[in-house]
């Protein structure tokens, strides 16, 4: 028996206008073969969603062929053919023998394909920046004639601008997020284990909103009093107490497409020095949606955010954002100033203002936004308020 196809989150057109940016890229760099190995890109260009990547595995895209070849573990080979657009024989497999082994790995089954396909004295492009040193090595070592480029980033800038099919995923994902935040202000109450209330919320964000289910759960972070000075921790084993300050960052996924949002919430009346921050930061962020348009900046962005709550007395110390997407950042945008990317329609940001202040005092406030033609078109829907319970 073999395993049939499953159903396919994009037409095969769209991957395929993908890989034709991509091969553009290519051309300009004069390489011939792209070794794709984040496994976000992998995603973006194929479909292929399973968490295989703690052992290697890559796409190789040719411009002599018009699909490229996805190259896996042989456990992980029947998910790439279910999971993608591929045809079966794009989908090569490499032996058990080569995991777990000190002497080679699936590192060396591509380098194999590349030599086979006649590509290992051409130009040869390498996302170096997932790709560990070793492997690295082993490359220039068993393909000496080929001249290897630097592509760490290039697929993903492509990805930075989303089709019109994407930015859909990304609007069901930030209903789910929503969805998410809501549930949490109906849980979250004093002598409420904090894992209870987290499972409260992951079940939303599992289920979803608007008849779309949530495919994936991406991390939520969880800081209440005397944690809320801190930013990427989970919950704790423990309970909400009166008077305390709950931080929530969480995320809607739709078939790996993330939406964040992030907002804080209060056990009681809220702190004056927190209410003080609070309107600070959501004119600081009506100012910044207010300069987002098509030839703005990351660096205008960061700007009106940064001076708005400098008026008010207050600063923030780390970016304003960054690029979301395929998972949760995308790693070659951000929000702050000096970065003069300039923004296109279709750019999808969360515009993150957590702001820690000291170490047992911080606020979060966010949005997941897309730019348009004519401004911020900004996805999530929470209302802009400390959530007082």
């Amino acid at each position: 028996m073999t395993i049939s196809k499953g159903p396919q989150v994009f037409p095969r057109t769209e991957y395929l206008r993908r890989l034709q940016a991509v091969k553009s890229e290519m051309a300009k760099r004069e390489i011939e073969a792209l070794v794709v190995t984040f496994d976000r890109n992998i995603n973006y260009l194929t479909g292929y969603t399973a968490r295989s990547a703690y052992v290697p595995q890559a796409l190789v895209i040719s411009n002599h062929d018009e699909e490229p070849s996805l190259i896996l573990r042989l456990m992980d080979a029947p998910a790439g053919i279910h999971l993608t657009y591929l045809e079966r024989n794009k989908v090569i497999s490499y032996p058990e023998a080569l995991v777990g082994n000190p002497e080679k790995d699936g590192y060396d089954a591509v380098i194999d394909f590349l030599r086979e396909a006649n590509l290992s004295n051409r130009g040869v492009g390498l996302e170096m920046g997932q790709l560990p040193a070793r492997a690295a090595e082993n490359f220039k070592k068993r393909l000496p004639d080929a001249r290897f480029v630097d592509c760490t980033h290039v697929v993903t800038w492509i990805r930075a601008i989303k089709s019109e099919l994407e930015i859909a995923l990304m609007k069901e994902a930030a209903a789910i997020a929503d969805a998410g935040m809501m549930r949490a202000a109906q849980v979250i109450r004093p002598g409420v284990h904090e894992a209870d209330a987290i499972a409260e919320i992951l079940s939303t964000l599992a289920h979803g909103a608007n008849g779309k289910h949530g495919t994936g759960i991406a991390n939520i972070y969880m800081c209440s009093s005397p944690r809320t000075g801190t930013c990427h921790i989970t919950w704790s084993d423990d309970v909400f107490r009166q008077g305390s300050q709950v931080n929530l960052e969480l995320g809607g996924v739709r078939h790996t497409y993330t939406a964040a949002v992030m907002r804080t919430f209060s056990i009681g009346k809220p702190s004056d020095r927190l209410r003080r921050l609070h309107d600070a930061e959501v004119a600081g962020l009506e100012a910044a949606l207010g300069t987002v348009r098509p030839g703005a900046t990351c660096n205008d962005v960061a700007q009106a955010f940064n001076q708005t709550i400098e008026k008010h007395g207050f600063q923030k110390d780390s970016r304003c954002g960054y690029g979301i997407g395929i998972d949760w950042n995308e790693a070659v945008t951000s929000l702050k100033e000096g970065d003069m990317t300039v923004l296109k329609p279709n750019m999808t940001f969360h515009l993150m203002l957590g702001n820690w202040l000291d170490e047992d005092f911080g606020y979060v406030l966010s949005e997941t936004f897309r730019v348009t033609r004519s401004g911020a078109d900004v996805l999530t829907g929470v209302p802009r308020e400390i959530f007082e319970i």
